[in-house]
């Protein structure tokens, strides 16, 4: 091939890296890709100490800064979660299947721990629905809730320590990447379907049920609910209508009118105090099925209660696992999606230590899980907080309620509960969004209905493998059939775009120039050889004027591929060699650092010739018609 001294002196023909260079290089790409350590660069001893404790311990980098101008916004924001962690607080662990009490104390000592080393402002800490139905089906299956309580809730504390443990582990190894195999659809399809399936179970409460199923699909609970149409009370539906009308109307007024947020906040509060006079008033009819007692006092420690039975601990790990990934996945993405509206960053990596550390203290202190629910979130967002003290001002709520006025409490109604989870879980049940997942990407709707239908009419952790499963397959198949494109000159420039895209790009006479957009591995290598003689074999089956092939070179791009292993080198060298046979020359375009050493290494650009590697698709498109034109 002729040789362009333009074209050449541009091409970095230097020696490959070093071992020990391209491997730190390949570490901070994979575990430190916020490069998280840049500001302790250059600083003098103690700056540096400040700055590392600052980072490893946020609060010490906002609290220096601290006014009262912000308190009051906090303050505000603390007491408003705070109204609404004690209905949620006690619906949740309904849910659990663990005593009310827990819920409330689950809401004090976790959202102090966050507050110290969360790195969100606006993240607001608390139970949630799915985690708790979750750790309900999956603890319930080897110890009862009913028959045997006081296992089953040391379950809960044991399977709460695996969940901090699992997520502390994944933070300081940096290994948030686990947590991007729960995708967009998949959390969409697997939220939609959990919270259909606990709107139906709070039938229960809505009739006032007294036996109801342990199991969470469509059909068992349904079934449940028709097969004990004898237990059936319709004063009890009727104040759950009401409820349940009552919340509706203030979520659709926040809607419509968002500066009275405030309305819809302490709605929940509002309804249980309802709830809470007129069962008061009710109490010696038997009418309304109430939470029960509640005893006044902070947590009691929960360290000598934790259970590691081998015959439980199968169970526990699993779920410790399931809902810390749920949690994680939830509480993240949460988190940087309200501090993206303030146009700020939170480290995912320091949320995940967070979210561990306040699940091992909680389990430690009477808590099941908790993370960054939504709806609580949101609720402190709108009341204006500006950073984690709202949650040491909800702590301190809840401590006060704990210690005075816990028994009031005790007379809340149970489909009150029922009416607040529901209009909660209602919101969890995003018709739009799956609409738009049908409408852009068919595979994306299959993932997302798989989620929801695998958890409405299976299992939450058969829904969600199911559907974790289909998102696997469908990255292995992306990486196992890359996009390859034919490019085209766009007409007068000198910009060179796939053919498919841009129908009005012209192919230059007798050179075919390929692009490959992925990594050349093992695993595509067999398809890139097979694709790229098939579109020889298409341009080959259009003969010349002199009948001869019309394909004289090959050029590959491949700016697109940012790594080669030893398999996608032979798969080059094949194709090369391929292409000698049919009297057809090759040429590389713009090989990336790694790719280019290990080229280098495997002696691919002596056999090719380094004047077959260009810079650009122009340089080698001007060097091949130079040949051409020397050849004629």
């Amino acid at each position: 091939m002729a040789l362009s001294a333009e074209s050449v002196v541009h091409v970095n023909f230097s020696n490959p890296r070093s071992f020990a260079t391209k491997f730190n290089s390949h570490l901070k790409e994979t575990f430190f890709p916020d490069d998280p350590f840049r500001n302790f660069r250059n600083q003098p001893p103690l700056r540096r100490t400040t700055k590392v404790l600052q980072y490893f311990v946020p609060i010490f980098e906002w609290l220096p800064n601290y006014s009262f101008t912000m308190f009051k916004y906090d303050f505000l924001a603390g007491i408003t979660i705070a109204s609404l962690a004690i209905p949620q607080g006690i619906s949740y662990a309904k849910l659990a299947e663990i005593p009310p009490i827990i819920g409330l104390y689950s809401s004090f000592v976790p959202p102090l721990v966050y507050a110290v080393l969360g790195s969100s402002k606006h993240l607001a800490v608390g139970t949630v629905a799915a985690a708790s139905l979750i750790i309900a089906s999956s603890i319930g299956k080897v110890a009862s809730p009913r028959d045997d309580p006081i296992l089953y809730l040391h379950l809960v504390f044991t399977a709460t320590l695996i969940t901090g443990i699992f997520q502390t582990v994944l933070g300081v190894l940096r290994l948030g990447i686990l947590v991007d195999f729960l995708s967009h659809s998949t959390i969409t399809g697997f939220m939609g379907g959990t919270a259909t399936i606990i709107c139906l179970q709070q039938l229960k409460g809505f009739l006032g049920l007294q036996h109801f199923t342990t199991k969470t699909d469509v059909v068992s609970v349904l079934r449940a609910v028709f097969n004990h149409r004898d237990e059936w009370r319709w004063e009890s539906a009727a104040m759950g209508v009401c409820f349940l009308v009552f919340l509706l109307f203030t979520v659709q007024l926040r809607k419509k009118l968002p500066r009275l947020f405030w309305i819809s906040a302490i709605a929940p509060i509002v309804t249980v105090a309802v709830g809470c006079v007129v069962a008061y008033l009710l109490r010696d009819r038997d009418i309304i099925q109430t939470v029960g007692d509640l005893k006044k006092g902070l947590n009691p420690l929960s360290m000598g209660h934790l259970n590691f039975e081998s015959k439980y601990l199968t169970a526990v790990v699993k779920t410790g696992i399931i809902t810390g990934i749920l949690g994680l996945a939830e509480g993240i993405a949460i988190g940087r999606s309200f501090a993206i509206m303030k146009n700020e960053q939170t480290d995912g990596n320091k949320e995940m230590i967070a979210f561990g550390v306040m699940n091992i203290v909680g389990s430690l202190t009477s808590c099941y899980l908790t993370t960054g629910p939504f709806s609580k979130t949101a609720v402190s967002f709108n009341a204006g907080c500006k950073t984690a003290m709202s949650n040491v001002v909800m702590a301190i709520c809840m401590m006060l309620i704990l210690l005075f006025l816990t028994p009031v409490f005790s007379y809340t109604p149970l489909v009150a509960l029922s009416a607040i989870i529901t209009t909660a879980m209602l919101g969890l049940i995003k018709y739009d969004e799956v609409y738009l997942l049908y409408k852009v990407d068919k595979f994306d709707f299959v993932i997302c209905m798989t989620a929801f239908l695998g958890v409405a009419f299976v299992s939450m952790d058969v829904g969600l493998m199911l559907s974790v499963g289909l998102s696997i397959l469908r990255a292995l198949l992306y990486v196992a059939r890359p996009a390859t494109a034919k490019l085209g000159n766009i007409p007068n420039s000198t910009l060179f775009r796939d053919i498919e895209q841009y129908p009005d790009a012209t192919l230059i006479p007798g050179i075919l120039v390929l692009q490959l957009g992925s990594p050349i591995h093992f695993a595509n290598s067999t398809y890139i050889k097979e694709r790229t003689l098939r579109w020889i074999q298409d341009e080959e089956s259009v003969p010349s004027s002199t009948g001869n092939s019309t394909i004289q070179y090959l050029l590959l791009d491949l700016g697109g591929v940012a790594s080669i292993d030893f398999t996608g080198i032979e798969t080059l060298v094949e194709i090369m060699r391929n292409m000698q046979a049919r009297g057809i020359k090759m040429g590389v375009i713009n090989p990336r650092i790694e790719v280019m050493e290990k080229l280098i290494a495997a002696k691919f650009i002596e056999l090719i010739g380094r004047e077959a590697v260009f810079l650009s698709i122009d340089d080698a498109i001007r060097v091949t018609q130079l040949s051409l034109t020397v050849r004629a």
